[in-house]
């Protein structure tokens, strides 16, 4: 494909990253800084080491891509360093023109009821990192003089598929300790129900940015229809959803989260243009499924979360990025959001997520900028409707300025 944008214009341009999670995307010094501060161990204490042992450029599969995640929940279960990571992760997007994110990640891995760190003082302890760095950018002179749009985030807390007995954090083992007559899938529902009114509760009483919903971990044998009363609950409370969905799984768990689960957008959604991933034995005619389907997620325009460098890793049967599904995507007009998925998990930024995305396929400007205009329109805004369309029209009068800047028309 013929690539029409350099690299300069793509990270001026303003974006928004819908699909982040905290715990994949510290800074590796970061990391390394916060282990000796809270005395964890991790396989290396150089940045080479780590990339070289953990985060790596392509991983095997999906659990060797998870492997990390044990180094970054364990450190960010010190309330100095989750705090310092959510600002982290909000100044590192600033620097690459992301103005609009929204974090995602499970409060209850980061929990030690022993250490008196619950819910609130998770949450809390995250907004209060993010909100120091919207104060600072936000007092820029450009920003407050209105020539360059402010920054703003919202959070998504995401419930957990499946959690073991012991070993995935003191919240989840003491829960089972006390839930010992429960079977293991009731337990796991009751963490993610409990989640869900705790998140509802913080952001009517105390005004925290929670913005949405999702369910993250393993998709194969999880399914999203095993969550829906909690789905249910964030629904008739007025709490947007995102489901993780066709990521590892075929396209008929993107329906059941579309019809059970109220999904407002869709995390990956990958299998969507994989008909040879649905496994339902009640679908014999594969290839009209997946088409039907498509079309109805077109027709409502239900977003993608797209994050290419995670499925390229966590799927290495797709093999070049010209192989990867979002040339579909983008041939089917789906709103699709550029996303990273996990910073230093793939080691990628936004920027260079559109850099893949044009190595896909073909982007015109008119249909970059729409791409751009999704990730504004389509996101779960802390506020309310005419203040989101506000935003958006800022943003994407500036992109127009940036794209004048850089003679791109």
């Amino acid at each position: 494909m013929s690539q029409r944008y350099t690299h300069e214009f793509l990270k001026a341009m303003p974006k928004a990253d819908l699909h982040l999670h905290l715990d994949g995307s510290l800074r590796p010094g970061g990391l390394i800084e916060m282990a000796k501060r809270s005395k964890i161990e991790l396989p290396s204490y150089t940045v080479e080491g780590l990339y070289d042992k953990v985060f790596k450029e392509s991983y095997n599969d999906l659990g060797e891509y998870l492997n990390g995640f044990q180094y970054t929940c364990a450190v960010l279960r010190d309330m100095e360093n989750l705090e310092q990571a959510a600002y982290e992760l909000a100044m590192d997007n600033l620097a690459e023109g992301v103005i609009y994110i929204e974090v995602r990640f499970a409060p209850q891995l980061m929990m030690d009821p022993s250490k008196g760190i619950d819910f609130d003082r998770v949450m809390h302890t995250v907004n209060a990192g993010l909100k120091r760095a919207k104060t600072e950018y936000n007092r820029q002179a450009e920003v407050v003089a209105g020539n360059k749009p402010p920054f703003d985030y919202g959070i998504i807390n995401c419930a957990m598929r499946m959690f073991g007995a012991k070993g995935f954090s003191p919240y989840y083992t003491q829960l089972f300790q006390t839930l010992v007559d429960h079977e293991p899938k009731q337990v796991i529902k009751i963490a993610a129900m409990e989640m869900i009114r705790a998140s509802i509760r913080l952001r009517d009483d105390e005004g925290l940015p929670i913005v949405g919903l999702d369910i993250a971990g393993q998709e194969m044998g999880y399914p999203a229809h095993d969550f829906k009363e909690v789905y249910e609950y964030a629904h008739q409370n007025f709490l947007l959803k995102t489901v993780h969905a066709g990521e590892a799984y075929g396209a008929e768990s993107i329906f059941e989260a579309l019809t059970q689960c109220y999904a407002d957008r869709l995390g990956h959604g990958y299998s969507l243009f994989s008909p040879e991933m649905i496994q339902d034995p009640s679908i014999t005619d594969k290839d009209a499924y997946a088409s039907h389907l498509a079309s109805f997620v077109a027709d409502r325009r239900i977003a993608i979360e797209v994050c290419i460098t995670s499925n390229l890793q966590t799927n290495p049967a797709i093999g070049d990025v010209r192989q990867h599904n979002f040339k579909h995507m983008f041939a089917h007009r789906l709103a699709t959001v550029i996303c990273t998925d996990n910073r230093l998990v793939s080691r990628t930024t936004v920027t260079r997520e559109y850099e893949l995305a044009n190595q896909a396929a073909d982007i015109p400007l008119k249909r970059l900028k729409d791409m751009v205009a999704y990730g504004f329109k389509k996101n779960f805004f802390p506020d309310n409707y005419l203040a989101k369309r506000a935003y958006a029209k800022q943003a994407l009068e500036y992109f127009d300025k940036v794209a004048q800047q850089h003679n791109i028309s």
